[in-house]
């Protein structure tokens, strides 16, 4: 509101004490509200609310308090509402293919992760590439490598360049074991982060009538997002292994998996897909 209000408690003697402060607040939050939210008899126990000082009684304190949070969290759900209810999983196995991101040796064997460990990506990750093998749905592993010399990735000015691994060791751009490689796994190999540019994967999907992407891997916020930006805007529908993936920091993996990923797909656990995938 425009102009100013000065708040005395009936009690001059307890202006300084922590409740006639919350109290304070609360009947603020109600008038920064609006006037017209107050009803008549509240108006006139609570003081003079047109003009002047406002007179507190103590009476009413846990009244106005309460009246103050009902409002404000109404106003705060009107303009934030809460998310709709999960959606319950359902997955036809012959029309979905589980993408796995970057999980090779020369990341994987990188130190860092965040906010879940790689071993628990890696885990998690290998669990789902069985019961996607075992429920009929198809496979994709992800690497990213290039030429010896690097000539083949993007070089742009940027203000927060990449590290540089300088020479990579020959098995740099292997998969892990852990993912268990079949013949039938198809494999695909990007120079960026995302795996659909300048690679086979939306041709081969689609040849497949594969319509459905469970999405894991590394990083959260680099390879996964832009893989997953990139297939949400040629129409495939995303499911997200949000404890099968991790990020550079848990503040850049929470920023993608809670206000990214819910507007592209349907983020859920490890164990939630897998229900989903053996029912």
């Amino acid at each position: 509101m425009s102009e100013d209000r000065t708040f005395h408690n009936e009690d001059e003697n307890d202006e300084n004490d922590l409740d006639d402060l919350i109290s304070q607040i609360a009947l603020q939050g109600l008038q920064n509200l609006g006037e017209d939210t107050l009803m008549s008899d509240e108006k006139s126990e609570i003081g003079t609310v047109s003009k002047g000082n406002i007179v507190l009684p103590k009476s009413l304190k846990e009244e106005v308090i309460e009246r103050a949070r009902i409002l404000l969290e109404a106003e705060v759900q009107k303009h934030y509402p809460k998310p709709a209810p999960a959606i319950a999983l359902a997955i036809e196995p012959r029309r979905t293919a589980i993408v796995v991101i970057d999980l090779q040796k020369g990341i994987a064997g990188m130190p860092g992760g965040a906010p879940y460990p790689k071993s628990t990506v890696i885990a998690n990750a290998a669990r789902l590439l069985t019961a996607a093998r075992a429920a009929g749905a198809q496979p994709v592993l992800v690497h990213v490598g290039g030429t010896l010399d690097g000539a083949d990735r993007i070089h742009t000015p940027v203000d927060q360049p990449m590290r540089s691994f300088g020479q990579l060791p020959p098995d740099w751009s292997e998969f892990i074991p852990e993912l268990n490689q079949q013949p039938s796994d198809l494999v695909v190999l990007k120079r960026q982060w995302g795996a659909f540019y300048g690679t086979d994967l939306d041709l081969q999907l689609r040849r497949r009538n594969l319509s459905t992407i469970i999405l894991c891997g590394i990083a959260t916020e680099f390879g996964v997002e832009s893989t997953a930006r990139d297939a949400y805007e040629r129409g495939y529908a995303l499911i997200f292994a949000e404890d099968a993936m991790t990020g550079q920091t848990a503040e850049s993996h929470t920023n993608s998996t809670t206000r990214i990923f819910p507007r592209l797909g349907r983020v859920r656990s490890t164990e939630e897909i897998l229900a989903a995938l053996n029912s």
